[in-house]
């Protein structure tokens, strides 16, 4: 008979987070596939668990994702481990599982910690509908594309992004979705934990004041709205109307009133073209 696979989710910073059935399986498992041996040795010791470990990363997953299979199949049982929350979630383990699948081995999930909606719990945004789009492009061609896609959708929307990149995502997204109102959680479960409460510019602002910014981010976002609080309709064709009267760039135009009346930049572009044909 083939082994099984356990998919077991881990801390995301606050090794108390460990659930009671995690730590019985790691001691029980013949061998823990980490995506970082090394990171996860303080957790292994910190529970004093003694299973051998083997590296499967996003680099090696490929490769490795065929010994591991070979194991299974010989008998072998196997817990896949991150470096924090649940496995494959924006991390390593979807070809693996996805062979396993195929090979007919037994694959048992062990819930526990994700940054996702560990977040949005405490967001203070809508939480009966979420939308989660992971890391989202590092070019920012990409970026506007991926952003301006995902305008249209009402739920929350989950986004996770490293430090060094998140004021580039905030500002992005202003553009593509206007000034919504949005969650910005920091350092999860952590020391330092943090969250940012209120509309994206404020939270743009706030970071903008940093010499540093540390940790990992996942942004909320929320959803469109059909009937946005900012403008009426009338007012923003009368704003429009003056911006045009006034000469000023369609660009700087459509920023202005994107942000006032909360929709998405492209939907004021296409309201200052069509008040252009009519005049």
């Amino acid at each position: 008979m083939s082994g099984t696979l356990y998919i077991v989710a881990t801390p995301l910073g606050n090794l108390e987070d460990m659930t009671f059935r995690a730590v019985r399986l790691l001691k029980e498992a013949d061998l823990i596939a980490a995506e970082d041996t090394r990171h996860s040795k303080k957790l292994l010791d910190h529970y004093g668990i003694t299973t051998p470990t083997i590296s499967c990363h996003e680099y090696n997953e490929t490769a490795r994702a065929h010994d591991l299979i070979q194991r299974l199949e010989n008998g072998t049982t196997i817990a896949l481990i991150s470096d924090a929350g649940t496995p494959l979630i924006s991390d390593p383990g979807f070809r693996l599982v996805s062979q396993a699948h195929k090979k007919g081995i037994p694959i048992v999930p062990v819930p526990g910690c994700n940054a996702a909606v560990t977040g949005l719990s405490a967001s203070g945004l809508p939480t009966d509908t979420f939308f989660f789009l992971g890391f989202p492009p590092k070019k920012q061609g990409r970026l506007d594309s991926f952003l301006n896609d995902a305008a249209r959708y009402k739920a929350t929307l989950i986004f996770y992004e490293s430090p060094r990149r998140v004021i580039r995502l905030i500002s992005s997204a202003i553009t593509a979705f206007g000034d919504r109102q949005a969650c910005l959680a920091r350092e999860l479960t952590k020391q330092y934990e943090e969250f940012i409460r209120g509309p994206l510019s404020i939270i743009l602002s706030t970071l903008e004041e940093r010499e540093t910014i540390k940790g990992e981010c996942v942004l909320f976002i929320n959803g469109e709205n059909e009937h946005p609080a900012g403008l009426s309709l009338d007012q923003m064709e009368a704003m429009i109307m003056d911006g045009l009267n006034q000469n000023m760039r369609t660009g700087e135009l459509a920023k202005k009133v994107a942000g006032l009346a909360n929709i998405p930049k492209p939907k004021v572009y296409d309201m200052i073209l069509s008040l252009k044909n009519r005049s």
